[in-house]
């Protein structure tokens, strides 16, 4: 009798799992069958921020191979060349949104600040959206300040709502903030960054962070980092991407990224995943070797 409502409850458990990676089509992207339970799919997503300023580091940034997301400081000189180049290769393209932070930063045009009122803080977002074209989403540049207010993070998340296609990223500049869990309550898709790769500008501490990123992904079944435009991150990233495959990672867009994530969430056990003591479900940031705040806001 016992064996019997194990075996029930197996049937059980493997309808949902075939049910679910069935209906991962629906999402825009495929899922391979996992090669054990324990570790679905792994996959990765990458964003390049901090784009627009330089034209020939952002052209080679752009050329980088596959899914790479990329993010553009609105009215920067070159962000709409950028943009328009990457989405010409099916690449994603986001605002970089410049959010007030706890030092002296210059945000330049478009910066989002505490002081706003909040009809000055909307048409200012909403100049900023229609600055850069073809945009799937937004995460914030700077804002370890910003982002600690919930009252502004809702005045952003309800402009996000009204556009019904956009997502954010919570750069996490800081460990206070507040803008994934606003977005969750206005039910924008999003996610935070779990990984920077290039606070220290060295091959071997990118290496360190990019392996980082990987582990990430192998562990909870996706992970997103976010890099720079510096020679040496677009050098390292032209020789490693082609290796993602080997390593059974697959690198895709961030859109698809939150989406997949949401999936493996609501439909795998969360008791079949290791670690999640370390990464629960809210994704709080992970221990990643980041310099004090105030040097990556």
């Amino acid at each position: 009798m016992k064996s019997l409502r194990l075996s029930a409850g197996l049937l059980i458990f493997i309808n949902i799992i075939t049910t679910a990676v069935a209906g991962e089509a629906k999402f825009g992207f495929e899922r391979l069958p996992p090669a054990n339970l324990q570790q679905p799919l792994p996959a990765i997503s990458i964003i390049i921020d901090d784009l627009g300023q330089q034209l020939i580091v952002g052209e080679r940034a752009v050329a980088l191979p596959g899914e790479i997301t990329y993010a553009f400081l609105p009215f920067t000189s070159h962000a709409t060349h950028l943009a328009e180049l990457a989405h010409q290769q099916n690449k994603e393209v986001m605002i970089h949104m410049p959010m007030q932070a706890i030092g002296e930063n210059n945000l330049g045009k478009g910066g989002l600040t505490l002081d706003m009122s909040q009809q000055h803080f909307m048409t200012t977002l909403k100049e900023n959206l229609n600055a850069i074209p073809h945009i799937s989403g937004i995460n914030n540049h700077m804002g370890s300040l910003l982002t600690q207010y919930p009252g502004h993070m809702g005045w952003l998340m309800a402009a996000l709502s009204e556009r019904h296609d956009l997502f954010f990223v919570d750069s996490r500049t800081t460990e206070h903030t507040v803008a994934y869990q606003m977005a969750s309550e206005y039910k924008i898709p999003s996610i935070n960054r779990n990984v920077f790769l290039d606070n220290i500008r060295s091959e071997a501490a990118i290496s360190r962070q990019f392996d980082r990123l990987i582990k990430l992904a192998k562990r909870n079944g996706t992970a997103v980092a976010i890099g720079h435009p510096y020679a040496e991150t677009i050098a390292f990233l032209e020789k490693e991407l082609p290796t993602l495959e080997q390593q059974g990672i697959t690198l895709i867009k961030t859109s698809a990224l939150i989406k997949r994530k949401k999936l493996i969430e609501v439909t795998i056990p969360q008791s079949l995943f290791a670690a999640q003591e370390i990464n629960s479900a809210t994704d709080q940031p992970l221990t990643d070797g980041s310099p004090p705040t105030s040097i990556i806001q």
